[in-house]
């Protein structure tokens, strides 16, 4: 494929994912394949022989999308969030077509200094306290990771590195081992202190938790990986009040802010703390700006040695929507939230399990687990919306999360009446099932 053929395939593949997202909630949610189903449908063998384009798009309908849970579904309501926007793919595009590997400042100095700016950027819209901000001689700094789990084991692993440090400073007669073997890792049953758990959008007390940690010279690390996004809007910014005592944050813009899959922002009040940690200096690697001070190499933040320009996609979100568009879009899904709270409690059949927060409502039959894991094995199987559950205190609980750009009240009641409608027939025949 040369530049002339690139340019007219890149076209109608750009009309082909925007008819896509245009059209996405005219197929079902959720496919109806069976594990397995793709291997019979692909040769065992790469051809030797070049294929056309167009074979490879006429598959992509024939053989991919029998098998895509589609995410960008206004009937999606599983999980959290997967963000997306046409300027993010604009972006990511362009990331794709610079190619660049970003390790080093030399490797390409636009790619590092844009990260270190747009994560200022996201750091100030959400009032994060300034020695998380790199700034132009701050100690602090933020860089984007793959995911919060990732994020949490960087945190991990910088915090084993420090706590080891300090130690055998203290006592020089321990060894690294002596330390190791030694090493404690407090985590509740979320793993860490967490703002927004996966099954509920509970939060964490910081205000309680950090003077704690902060005294007993404990690295804490706040995940705030969906409920992050929220705290640009001024009325949400109190959930993240405790975070002065963490020693590191992360949240991901990939759920929530409208930036496409991967992009997982993180921040440390003291970068040197993360870098010690996992700086790797190899001769080819080094450049003579790596000690001005000036700038950082983002592969001493990270387990892997390579990235991509990832930061294009924060900026072209952030330009184009503003701070003011992408808070009226986190309030929109929240409103929708509440809505379908609202209709829950107007049923007495159900209730609602947890505070509704955010974009998250926790919600059951009244009745046993079996009643309500029959309900989600009866919404899931008819395919018209998709939901998954969570337990909360032995409970077995539906999660309704607001994921979709695109939806609306509309979609909303669309998913209540069907629940409704399912559950009714359904305590139809279980309650002759178990009068039998």
């Amino acid at each position: 494929m040369d530049a002339a053929e690139y340019r007219k395939r890149g076209k109608e593949m750009v009309d082909y994912i925007a008819d896509y997202l245009e059209k996405v909630d005219t197929r079902q949610v959720f496919p109806d394949v069976e594990p397995g189903y793709l291997r019979p449908l692909i040769p065992d063998c790469a051809p030797q022989d070049p294929e056309s384009f167009e074979d490879v798009i006429k598959d992509i309908e024939n053989i991919i999308m029998p098998g895509v849970t589609h995410w960008n579904s206004p009937y999606f309501f599983a999980y959290f969030p997967v963000a997306s926007s046409f300027p993010a793919l604009l972006a990511d595009m362009l990331c794709g077509g610079i190619g660049c590997v970003g390790f080093s400042w030399a490797a390409s100095p636009a790619c590092t200094e844009l990260e270190t700016v747009m994560l200022d950027w996201l750091g100030k819209m959400i009032n994060l306290p300034k020695e998380f901000l790199a700034g132009k001689d701050g100690q602090g700094g933020g860089v984007i990771q793959g995911t919060a789990s990732e994020a949490t084991l960087v945190s991990l692993l910088a915090a084993r590195t420090k706590t080891i440090r300090r130690l055998q400073s203290e006592k020089p007669e321990l060894t690294k081992a002596d330390i190791m073997d030694r090493l404690v890792a407090y985590a509740s049953d979320q793993f860490c202190a967490t703002l927004g758990t996966t099954s509920c959008c509970s939060f964490d007390k910081l205000l309680e938790l950090g003077p704690i940690c902060n005294k007993e010279n404990i690295w804490m690390h706040v995940d705030a990986a969906y409920a992050g996004s929220a705290f640009i809007c001024p009325e949400f910014r109190h959930l993240l009040n405790g975070v002065e005592f963490a020693d590191s944050f992360d949240f991901n813009p990939h759920k929530w802010l409208l930036v496409n899959f991967d992009c997982s922002a993180m921040w440390v009040k003291k970068r040197s703390d993360v870098t010690d940690a996992f700086k790797l200096e190899p001769l080819y690697l080094q450049h003579p700006h790596q000690d001005s001070g000036l700038i950082t190499d983002y592969r001493h933040w990270q387990i892997p040695l390579g990235r991509r320009f990832r930061s294009l996609k924060l900026w072209f979100v952030m330009r184009m929507y503003g701070v003011t568009g992408l808070q009226k879009y986190i309030r929109k899904h929240v409103r929708l939230s509440h809505h379908f709270e609202h209709l829950v409690l107007q049923d007495e059949r159900f209730e609602i399990c947890a505070d509704v927060v955010l974009g998250l409502v926790c919600f059951r039959l009244k009745g046993s687990n079996e009643l309500n894991k029959e309900l989600l094995k009866n919404i899931n199987e008819a395919k018209k919306i998709h939901l998954v559950p969570c337990h909360l205190r032995e409970k077995f609980v539906l999660r309704f999360a607001i994921c979709a750009r695109t939806v609306e009240s509309t979609h909303v009641e669309f998913a209540w009446q069907h629940i409704s409608q399912l559950a009714t027939d359904l305590l139809k025949t279980w309650k002759q099932n178990h009068q039998q």
